[in-house]
């Protein structure tokens, strides 16, 4: 149903937009900063809970519509690069907000974390604009069952999300003394991801489908 090579090349660009710090990072690496990396990882769980929840109604509710209309397809594309561009100027805008999750009050049992990293992972703008302006690209028509197309791709980003923002996770509960020494560090850290932001919403908006 999926080829190998969409399968790779979704894999990639999934690596980028996970990596770039958003509100998910913000929140695992200031779970970790706040609470340590036990905490942090309850949260990247509860996130990617969210995301999963995420991907099926875009998943079902943007696929069928977008098997049957190039239009809609060009709209979701471009409205959604545009809005990558936004969140990753607003990253540089705002790129030593990153600080004040060194001060995040605490997160409570692990229950309490779950949930908050699920009502992040359900609520990332960032997310919510990579499933729907991006899972279309990698769905062939000519394959049918794009719904599903666009749920496999979706779980296999949350896998990647899953490991990726653990090891934001631990990287950040091992270093949170050296990060809360140093703001510049924090702030070099959003506005790297913002570039990178940008960069993904102009390869969004020059890339896909013109049938």
């Amino acid at each position: 149903m999926v080829s190998l090579e969409q399968l790779l090349a979704f894999c990639a660009m999934s690596v980028v937009i996970v990596l770039i710090p958003g509100p998910s990072v913000l929140f695992v690496v200031g779970r970790a900063l706040a609470h340590g990396r036990r905490t942090a990882l309850t949260g990247v769980v509860g996130n990617e809970l969210g995301a999963l929840l995420l991907t099926t109604a875009v998943a079902l509710g943007v696929g069928g519509v977008v098997a049957r209309s190039a239009v809609v397809f060009t709209v979701l594309k471009f409205a959604g690069a545009a809005y990558i561009v936004h969140l990753g100027v607003q990253a540089i805008r705002h790129r030593r907000s990153l600080q004040d999750a060194v001060g995040a009050p605490a997160a409570g049992d692990r229950g309490r974390a779950l949930w908050q990293g699920f009502v992040v992972g359900v609520t990332n703008p960032k997310t919510t604009v990579f499933f729907a302006a991006v899972l279309p690209q990698f769905a062939d028509r000519d394959r049918g069952h794009v719904p599903l197309q666009m749920m496999v791709f979706g779980l296999v980003f949350c896998l990647i999300a899953l490991l990726l923002d653990s090891l934001w996770g631990l990287a950040a509960g091992t270093a949170r003394a050296w990060f809360a020494r140093s703001p510049r560090r924090l702030a070099a850290i959003g506005g790297t991801g913002g570039l990178m932001m940008i960069g993904l919403g102009v390869t969004v908006a020059a890339t896909g489908r013109t049938d």
